[in-house]
């Protein structure tokens, strides 16, 4: 059994059955897609989740908000947006954008916009901070699906995995670091910070590097991952 510490030391994305051989592929396995698509509707519905709850929306959901009101456009473009953002800081990091990262962009925005008319709307601060941690593990869960399908990663989560690469830290204070950075930005922008941002923000570098390590245990490696 893997102690408690090896969750939160994870320091790179395993390959297991569903990963591409490689993440810059024009023709990538169609097991890859598929589960990459899926990690990605899940990543959509967590933040959908997340802002149903109205406790407090994740960092990047705080930016989005920001750009939404003062644009007038729905949270699901101004995210698509921030990821267009997100992109242009790779071009110093010199990051090579594969299907996966598009794709990212594309399916949170499209999945957000989608289940939010369908969510309900409580008013009870118990049940919001449920809410909000349940859009959490989704999140986790998401990311980690759709990082381990090895097509590139999400605008956001490339920043991450580059920016782990080359410090070497684990994944979890790499991804907290961003996030406490983004949501102080975000606020200043005017966005809605609250109780769920703080858990979005504590909770999902160890969410991520969690997921992550569990779906290594669960399913066989991947024979290109050695």
């Amino acid at each position: 059994m893997s102690s408690l510490s090896s969750y939160f030391t994870v320091r790179q994305v395993p390959q297991l059955f569903w990963s591409a051989p490689v993440p810059l592929t024009l023709r990538p396995p169609v097991l890859s897609v598929v589960l990459l698509c899926f990690g990605l509707t899940v990543f959509g519905i967590g933040e959908a989740l997340m802002i149903a709850a109205g406790a407090g929306v994740s960092p990047w959901t705080v930016l989005a908000q920001g750009l939404s009101l003062a644009l007038g456009l729905s949270i699901g473009s101004t995210t698509f947006l921030v990821s267009v953002a997100v992109l242009i800081l790779w071009v110093p990091l010199r990051q090579t954008p594969g299907i996966g990262t598009v794709l990212n962009a594309i399916i949170i925005a499209a999945v957000m916009d989608i289940c939010l008319p369908y969510l309900p709307r409580v008013d009870k601060l118990p049940v919001q901070l449920l809410m909000a941690t349940a859009g959490v593990l989704m999140v986790g869960l998401g990311s980690a699906i759709y990082l381990i399908a090895n097509l590139g990663p999400g605008p956001r989560d490339g920043l991450m995995t580059e920016l782990q690469r080359r410090t070497g830290l684990p994944i979890m204070w790499v991804r907290l670091g961003i996030e406490i950075v983004v949501v102080l930005l975000g606020w200043q922008l005017g966005g809605v910070v609250g109780a769920g941002t703080v858990i979005f923000a504590l909770g999902i570098g160890p969410a991520v590097a969690v997921m992550v390590h569990s779906l290594s245990q669960i399913f066989p490696r991947s024979g290109a991952g050695g």
